[in-house]
């Protein structure tokens, strides 16, 4: 243990500060792969079924609220680490978040394993989660002390890599299920294998007489996984490739952020780099005082930056948290040929790109023109962008124009650049605001805000989305002929609401029965973004509302 201590790490003279930043950038990617969690949404919902869900299979409302659970744990151990990070050293800090962030995804991989939905929780949620914070403090508060002449910079570097971090793990994943996936048995087609709904379980005939729980591949569907035919399938006879995936990956990560920690140093006391003269203007709010971390929690400034941070935060998150599934949800019935399973990766991909270089972009302008300024230019723009995506929606379905796509996709890619600005910039807000002696304590209880908007960001956009689709569900049934649909879903329509909740009744199967009809998939998320832009109105105003901190919370 002694070699982990602080004491041991404390740079000698002539120490190449640069040598730092590679390391923070590694552990940074590494745990910054949690974006990339949507691609993983689908195949956890069809554990079972594999082509589709099965009544057993865990629904996106159970399997996103991993995500949610991973981010309030991020900031709950932030705060914890934060002040122990300051005591301990990073590489002490970074050690263990290589183990909890490895270890998490080899426990949540035999919970899928077993089906245990609490032991996927655990895994990925609650120790990957402590993985996720104490990763994330570590390598931000060791930079901004190697870097006092270029704070936004410094701390855009290492969050760069979380952002990143998709960028990596996207088509990783991809990968990985790809290669250990393996496909279900086929039955028959459609109305050629009589179908009977007993409880909202599908069971299906074979030749040889016997009974079989089975899921029904729509056309629609089929279109997304290139390899199959629409049909029917058996439960339980193939593999998504998630549990192999899982336990791949926590190995990786583990090697990579142990060997990455064992490479920080910090500075010796008293340090700063050769020939910096610190800002005395005062334009760009940056005060020459520490302030404790006990103490700033005493100021309005701390809570301030907790509503811009969290608020910002939540307009983001939850988007991200079903990207993939938003992109064809919203234009896969527009341009059936163009919203691919591919191209929804790739927009995934981007999202990745964009957020990361929104960071170092972002923050490094944050030197420039200060923080303040940088936070009112996110949510005066994020407003407008928030608000144009059901109207460029409602374009697409309606002309199928390709601008329309692009446009969505352009302002989409906007937002998360400054999204990603938005966390880097605030470790350098914090220590222009309080100091930078314990900007690692002070930054872990603010990150507690993205533990909230954790929550926030997913229960709202899964709520609204969930209520807009049953509602769109609920108006086709009511279009469809009885008879048509007892002889498509194997019951009768009063029992509608028991075959949702088996997931036997889809938008998708529906419309097979209403040729003509307009698909109201696209429109799903509209309540969503009008949700999104009030609050980053708040955010905006709370940050119009930040003054330098008063003298008295000075540390004497």
């Amino acid at each position: 243990m002694q070699l982990l201590q602080r004491s041991r790490i404390v740079a000698k003279p002539g120490f190449n500060r640069w040598l730092i930043p590679p390391a923070s950038v590694a552990i940074h990617s590494c745990i910054g792969s949690v974006y990339a969690w949507s691609i993983f949404n689908t195949p956890l919902t069809r554990v079972r079924g594999v082509v589709a869900s099965s009544p057993d299979d865990w629904s996106l409302s159970q399997v996103i609220w991993i995500f949610t659970v991973a981010i309030v744990f991020l900031g709950l151990a932030a705060a914890f680490a934060g002040r122990w990070v300051e005591k301990a050293g990073p590489r002490m800090v970074g050690s263990t978040a290589s183990l909890c962030w490895g270890g998490g995804f080899m426990i949540a991989a035999l919970g899928i394993h077993f089906h245990l939905l609490w032991l996927l929780y655990l895994g990925y949620g609650v120790l990957g989660g402590c993985g996720l914070g104490l990763g994330y403090v570590s390598p931000v508060s060791t930079l901004i002390k190697w870097f006092p002449d270029r704070r936004g910079m410094a701390a855009g570097m290492a969050i760069m890599g979380f952002g990143g971090g998709a960028i990596i793990g996207a088509p990783l994943n991809e990968a990985l299920l790809k290669y250990f996936a393996h496909s279900p048995t086929f039955i028959g087609t459609e109305g050629a294998v009589k179908i009977v709904n007993k409880g909202g379980i599908n069971i299906a005939t074979t030749e040889d007489g016997s009974s079989i729980e089975v899921v029904v591949l729509d056309s629609k569907s089929a279109k997304s996984q290139a390899s199959l035919k629409p049909g029917i399938y058996a439960v339980n006879s193939g593999t998504t490739g998630v549990v192999e995936t899982f336990l791949f990956l926590g190995v990786l990560y583990a090697i990579v952020m142990l060997t990455a920690a064992f490479a920080f140093r910090v500075p010796a006391d008293g340090w700063q780099p050769e020939g910096w003269i610190p800002d005395q203007s005062g334009a760009k709010m940056i005060s020459r005082h520490d302030v404790d971390i006990n103490e700033a929690l005493k100021t309005p400034q701390f809570y301030l930056l907790w509503v811009v941070l969290c608020f910002n935060v939540t307009a983001g998150i939850g988007v991200l948290g079903v990207a993939k599934t938003m992109m064809t949800d919203i234009f896969g019935s527009a341009y059936p040929n163009v919203v691919t399973a591919r191209f929804a990766s790739f927009y995934v991909l981007m999202i990745s790109v964009f957020n990361m270089g929104g960071r170092f972009f972002w923050a490094s302008v944050s030197d420039k023109i200060g923080r303040k300024q940088v936070y009112t230019v996110f949510f005066l723009l994020g407003l407008g962008l928030y608000m144009s995506i059901p109207f460029l929606s409602h374009q697409a379905a309606i002309s199928h124009k390709a601008v329309w796509l692009y446009t969505f996709y352009g302002a989409t890619m906007l937002i998360f650049t400054m999204y990603g600005g938005g966390f880097a910039t605030i470790p350098a807000y914090i220590a222009d605001l309080f100091g930078s002696k314990f900007v690692g304590g002070i930054h872990g209880r603010i990150l507690t805000a993205w533990s909230t908007a954790g929550v926030l960001g997913p229960v709202a956009i899964t709520y609204l989305r969930e209520k807009s689709r049953l509602s769109a569900i609920h108006d086709l049934a009511s279009k469809v002929d009885g008879t048509a649909f007892s002889a498509k879903f194997g019951a009768p329509l009063e029992k509608l609401d028991e075959l949702i909740k088996s997931n036997s009744v889809t938008i998708p199967r529906l419309l097979e029965l209403l040729p003509g009809a307009s698909d109201p998939t696209g429109t799903l998320y509209n309540s969503t973004m009008f949700t999104m832009s009030a609050l980053l109105g708040l955010a905006l105003v709370a940050n119009l509302l930040i003054r330098p901190v008063d003298p008295k919370h000075y540390l004497k």
